[in-house]
Formats: structure tokens, C-alpha cells, sequence
């Protein structure tokens, strides 16, 4: 992926944050300096957030789950639906529904009546309705595709979440932090950084701008499930190849005819076992790096985001196996010690998920995640 160069950013006017009086504290790492009474966003810092964002949506895509893009402002709209649409991602571009993700299954009710209604005219019940009931039903079908239309495809709740502007979108980042949903989002001068998990200092209020950044992040979104496919393809190219050296196998392993005389001969005899030196710390890096390659991808866990998994493999706990073995409240230690903003994260439900990855049981997984509230029981 081509990296976006900081005068690309400039001319999209990346750089303009909000009037001196309107700015956040928390934002002041951000500020380059202040003109005309603006603050200015430092571009250098804006170019390595949006990597270090990319990188992580990037194995949240790679990983399977799904992205939800938020942005109802007029001015982001448009460019965060066609963007999304792009990389088939969920997304709200209308106003945001209470409990969208606290209250997920009445939202998927909701979704459900939708089909209900496509079903009904599809079999001819729609027909058998009298004309006032028909009108009604089709008002109720518009708003529902008005309001959840683009979430159709969205049967469990999302990996993690895209804002465009925190400050409007107060609800949706109360709701996501409930629910320990990393949080990704263009952030203004005006807005507080400490809200979100990874922030892209940006100008958030200009269309250019929204369309520069949403450009960036989906097409690492898009090289993650491309990559994903790939991973899919090899896997099923391995398991045929496994299905036809098994058969070779089988033949091979025929057990040969047994000779009427056999020839034996005394085992060479070794004076004595010449001493070799073992490198004792190469060989613990050797395993620590074994272990690191062969790692789990944590985040399919319901409640791990890329930061929690990164905190809780520096600590040796690397697959699901180590995982459902672990004990929660030395978890949540290791969580408290690698950041406090991890602090909130409730790891009691982590184990019982690891337990049924690391048994393949991934539609016994999926099933319980969807009916359990961002991993919390």
C-alpha cells in the first residue's frame, strides 16, 4: 500500500482544525501552531496515526469481522457510504439508532421485519392485504432501508468502529467503549483524543479532507480481506494436497514381503559421546520466536481488540490453548500493566471463547457471540 504523502494531505486541507476557543486540551500534541485565530494539525503526526490505523483495521479486516463506518454529518455522508459500499462494509449514514450495539438483537429484529416484508411480496401474501394496509407496510419498509438497510448484512455485533467527527457521534462512542469496540476516528481540535482507541488528527469537517482519509482506510480494509481470501485459497489448495498424500501413503505403507534370510549385522560401536555446547540463550529466542510465529489470531475473541492481543502475547499467552487455560484475574493484571486505558476490559467470558476456538467449535463460537452483549455474559 502507497503511503499518503504529507502535501497530498495539505492541499486536501487535512490541516485546518477548529477557532483557538473551541479546541480541546488533550488535542495540543496534535496542534503544529495557531494562525488567524485557527489551529493548525500537525500533518507529520496525521501520516503516522493513519499508518499506525491502517495497519490495525487492516488485521481486523484480515481477521473476518466486520467494520462499522459512522458518520451522519452532511458533509461526510455520501463519501462514507460509497467508500464503504466499496469494501462491503456495514455503515450508518442516517441518524444513529439508540442501542444500535448495547441493544443489538432488537436492532436485528428490526432488520429480520425488512426481510419479512421482501419475503411476503416475493410469495404473494403482500398482495392479499387490503390497499391501506399494503401503504403502510411499504412506509414502514422505506424507513426501515432509510435508517438499517446498509447493516442488513451485519449478524453480529462489529469488530471495531470507524467515526468521522466524536463529538456528534457522542452516542456511538459511549455505546462502543460499553462494549470494549475499538474505536477509529477522524479527530478534530475540538474533539478529546482520549475517547478513542486510534485517532487520525484530521480536519473532519471538510469534504476533501473526509474523502483523502476514507480512501486511505479503506483500501487497507480492502488489502486485509484480500488477504484473508488468499489465506482461504491456500488452506483448501494444502488440504487437497493433504487428501492426495495420504492416498500415496496408503499405497506406500503396504507392508513388504518378508525375506527368508536376514543378514545381521552389530551395531558400530562409539568409544565415546563427544560433549557439544549448548547456546542457552539463542535457544530460548529460537522458542520465543517459534511461539511468536505460531501465535493464534487473538481479536477473533469477542472483547480482544489488536491491543490487547499484542499486550497478552508479550506475556506468553499466544493461542487459544494458552488462553481458556488462563486465570482471568491474571489477565486482567496483564492488561492494567500494558496500558491503563485497557483497565475496563472484562476478560471473564475470554477463556470459555478460547476454549471453543481452540476446538474448532467456530459456529458454536459465532452463535454465542451473537447472543451475548461484546463478550460480556
Amino acid at each position: 500500500m502507497a503511503r499518503v504523502e504529507v502535501k497530498q494531505l495539505l492541499e486536501a486541507g487535512v490541516h485546518f482544525g477548529h477557532l483557538t476557543r473551541k479546541w480541546n486540551p488533550n488535542m495540543a500534541p496534535y496542534i503544529y501552531m495557531e494562525r488567524n485565530g485557527i489551529h493548525v494539525i500537525n500533518l507529520y503526526k496525521t501520516v503516522a496515526k493513519l499508518d499506525e490505523t491502517n495497519e490495525a483495521l487492516k488485521k481486523i479486516a484480515a481477521s473476518g469481522r466486520k467494520i462499522l463506518f459512522v458518520a451522519t454529518k452532511k458533509q461526510a455522508k455520501d463519501i462514507v457510504a460509497e467508500k464503504a459500499a466499496n469494501v462491503n462494509m456495514p455503515y450508518i449514514t442516517e441518524r444513529w439508532p439508540g442501542g444500535m450495539l448495547t441493544n443489538f438483537v432488537t436492532i436485528r429484529k428490526a432488520v429480520k421485519k425488512m426481510a419479512s416484508i421482501d419475503r411476503m411480496k416475493k410469495d404473494g401474501t403482500f398482495l392479499t392485504l387490503s390497499k391501506k394496509e399494503r401503504l403502510q407496510v411499504d412506509r414502514l419498509r422505506a424507513k426501515l432501508e432509510k435508517n438499517l438497510g446498509s447493516i442488513s448484512e451485519m449478524t453480529r455485533l462489529p469488530g471495531a468502529l470507524f467515526i468521522v467527527d466524536t463529538m456528534r457521534e457522542h452516542i456511538a462512542v459511549k455505546e462502543a467503549q460499553k462494549l470494549n469496540i475499538p474505536i477509529f476516528a477522524m479527530v478534530d481540535t475540538n474533539c478529546d483524543p482520549r475517547d478513542v482507541d486510534y485517532l487520525i488528527p484530521s480536519n473532519d469537517d471538510a469534504s476533501k479532507s473526509i474523502d483523502i482519509i476514507m480512501t486511505e482506510v479503506t483500501n487497507a480494509v480492502a488489502e486485509g480481506l484480500a488477504e484473508r481470501k488468499a489465506e482461504k485459497g491456500d488452506s483448501e489448495g494444502k488440504s487437497d494436497k493433504k487428501d492426495k498424500g495420504a492416498k500415496k501413503k496408503a499405497v506406500a505403507d503396504k507392508p513388504a514381503p518378508t525375506p527368508e534370510k536376514v543378514d545381521t549385522k552389530p551395531a558400530p560401536v562409539v568409544d565415546k559421546v563427544p560433549n557439544v555446547e549448548v547456546n542457552v540463550k539463542a535457544t530460548k529466542e529460537a522458542v520465543a520466536n517459534d511461539t511468536k510465529a505460531e501465535a493464534d489470531d487473538l481479536t477473533k475473541v469477542e472483547g480482544i481488540g489488536p491491543k490487547a492481543a499484542e499486550a497478552l502475547v508479550a506475556a506468553g499467552i499466544a493461542t487459544y490453548e494458552d488462553l481458556s487455560n488462563g486465570d482471568t484475574e491474571k489477565i486482567k493484571e496483564i492488561l492494567t500493566e500494558a496500558s491503563s486505558r485497557m483497565a475496563h476490559l472484562d476478560p471473564t467470558s475470554w477463556p470459555k471463547q478460547a476454549k471453543m476456538a481452540a476446538e474448532g467449535k467456530w459456529d458454536e463460537l459465532k452463535e454465542w457471540q451473537d447472543n451475548v452483549k461484546g463478550g460480556v455474559e
